[in-house]
C-alpha cells in the first residue's frame, strides 16, 4: 500500500527530536545555548519571528545552512508556522551531519497566539532590499545589520585621497549619515587619486563635489558638509555632531599633516569616538584603528612628531595614484566592522602595505602605560598648540 503524505510526516516526526514552545521560551529566558532557525518564507519572517532567530527559508536550506551554521554539533532548534516544514528541515539537517537538531511543535502561529515574545525585522523598503541584497544574504549583516548601517553616522576627515574611496564605499554600503570635513577646492592635480571628484567640478569646494557624487551613488545617504579646516576651536562642535542629529560613531581619519592628527587623537579620546587612521607616502600605506582606552592611541604609537625633513608630504614626495584606493577601502572596511560590532578591528595592530612588492605586514602596537593622553594619569586634559608641538618635533 502506497504511503500517504500524512504517513510520511508522521514517520519523519518519529525519527527526529521535537521540542515544545514552552521549553523554547524557557531556554530563551535562561539564555541556554541554542540557535533558533526560522524556515518559513521571507515574507512570513518579516511579519514577526522568535527573538534571535536566523532566517533560512526551507527552499534554501541545503544551499545556505552550512554557510550560516558551520558548527554541526551546536544545538539547533528549527521552527515554521505549524511544525511540518521544520520537521522536514530537521530530517535534512540530520542527513547533512548535524547532530543536535530539534524541531518545534507546534510552530510560530501558536507561539504568537500564546503571546510569547516576538520581534519584527527592521523595515526596509523594497528598493533598499534590492540595493543591499548582497548584504542581506550575509548572516553577519542581514536586515538588522543593514538597518543599523542606515542609522549609523561616520565622520570623514578629508575628502581627498583616502576620504574619496572610504566615502564612496561607506555610502554604497548604506551608512546613513556621512560627515565630510575639508576646506579645499577641487584642483586638477587631485584627480589622479581623489576619485570622489571630476573634471566638471574643478574649482568647486571638495565637500560640495563629494556630496554631489555621493548623492548620485546612493540617495539613502545624508551628507553633512563642513567646509572648514579642523582646529582646536571647532573640533568639539564638529565631533559632537552639533545640529546634525547626534555625535559621530566612528571617525575615518584621512588627514595629511601631523598637527591635525594629534588634535584628532586628543579630541577622539575626550569624545570617546574610535578613529580609523590611514596614511600614505609614495608607494606605501598603513591603517590602524584607535579605540579609546581599549587599545593604544596615536600618541602611544608616535609620542612625538618626526622632524619635518624626515616626513615630507605627498605634495613634496609624490604618491602612487592607486595607493589611496587600497588604504581607503581598508579604512571603510574597519568602519563598517565597528558599526556592526563584527570581526576583529585593527586595534593594537598596524597594517602596512608595500604596493611595489605587494606585501602586507602586521605590527603590534602596545598601549603606553605612561601615555600623556590615554594613560591612567593623563597630562593632556585639553587642547594644546598643535602647530607649535609639531614644529618642535
Amino acid at each position: 500500500m502506497a504511503q500517504t503524505y500524512a504517513d510520511l510526516i508522521a514517520g519523519i516526526r518519529k525519527s527526529i527530536r521535537e521540542v515544545t514552545l514552552d521549553e523554547i521560551k524557557r531556554r530563551l529566558e535562561t539564555r541556554a545555548p541554542m540557535t533558533l532557525v526560522d524556515v518559513r518564507e521571507k515574507e512570513e519572517f518579516r511579519a514577526g519571528f522568535i527573538p534571535g532567530a536566523v532566517s533560512i527559508p526551507r527552499g534554501f536550506l541545503e544551499i545556505q545552512v552550512e554557510g550560516k551554521l558551520p558548527d554541526k554539533s551546536a544545538p539547533i532548534v528549527l521552527y515554521c508556522a505549524g511544525g511540518t516544514r521544520s520537521a522536514l528541515a530537521a530530517k535534512t539537517l540530520v542527513e547533512l551531519g548535524y547532530t543536535n537538531v530539534e524541531s518545534a511543535n507546534p510552530g510560530f502561529v501558536r507561539w504568537k497566539d500564546l503571546g510569547y515574545p516576538m520581534d519584527t525585522p527592521p523595515s526596509l523598503t523594497d528598493a533598499q532590499r534590492d540595493r543591499y541584497g548582497r548584504h542581506l544574504l550575509l548572516p553577519e549583516v542581514g536586515e538588522a545589520g543593514q538597518a543599523k548601517l542606515l542609522k549609523s553616522r561616520v565622520l570623514l576627515l578629508g575628502a581627498g585621497g583616502l576620504g574619496s574611496p572610504a566615502a564612496l564605499y561607506l555610502a554604497a554600503a548604506g551608512v546613513g549619515t556621512l560627515g565630510l570635513v575639508d576646506a579645499d577646492t577641487v584642483d586638477a592635480s587631485n584627480l589622479q587619486r581623489q576619485i570622489l571628484h571630476a573634471t566638471s567640478r574643478l574649482g568647486m569646494p571638495k565637500v560640495e563635489s563629494a556630496a554631489k557624487a555621493l548623492a548620485d551613488l546612493n540617495p539613502d545617504v545624508k551628507v553633512v558638509q563642513y567646509k572648514e579646516r579642523l582646529t582646536s576651536e571647532n573640533v568639539d562642535r564638529i565631533l559632537s555632531g552639533e545640529g546634525t542629529g547626534g555625535p559621530w560613531e566612528v571617525i575615518v581619519d584621512g588627514c595629511d599633516n601631523f598637527p591635525t592628527r594629534y588634535l584628532v587623537n586628543d579630541a577622539s579620546l575626550f569624545h570617546k569616538i574610535p578613529v580609523v587612521h590611514g596614511s600614505i607616502f609614495r608607494f606605501d600605506g598603513q591603517v590602524i584603528t584607535f579605540k579609546p582606552f581599549e587599545g593604544p592611541c596615536y600618541r602611544c604609537m608616535y609620542p612625538e612628531p618626526p622632524p619635518p625633513h624626515l616626513a615630507p608630504s605627498c605634495q613634496e614626495a609624490g604618491v602612487l595614484g592607486i595607493l589611496p584606493g587600497a588604504v581607503g577601502v581598508v579604512q571603510a572596511t574597519e568602519a563598517v566592522k565597528l558599526l556592526l560590532g563584527k570581526g576583529h578591528p585593527l586595534v593594537g595592530r598596524l597594517l602596512t602595505y608595500d604596493s611595489m612588492n605587494m606585501k602586507f605586514r602586521e605590527l603590534k602596537v602596545r598601549r603606553d602605560p605612561h601615555c600623556p593622553a590615554c594613560g591612567p594619569n593623563p597630562t593632556i586634559t585639553g587642547y594644546i598648540d598643535y602647530e607649535g608641538f609639531c614644529a618642535l618635533g
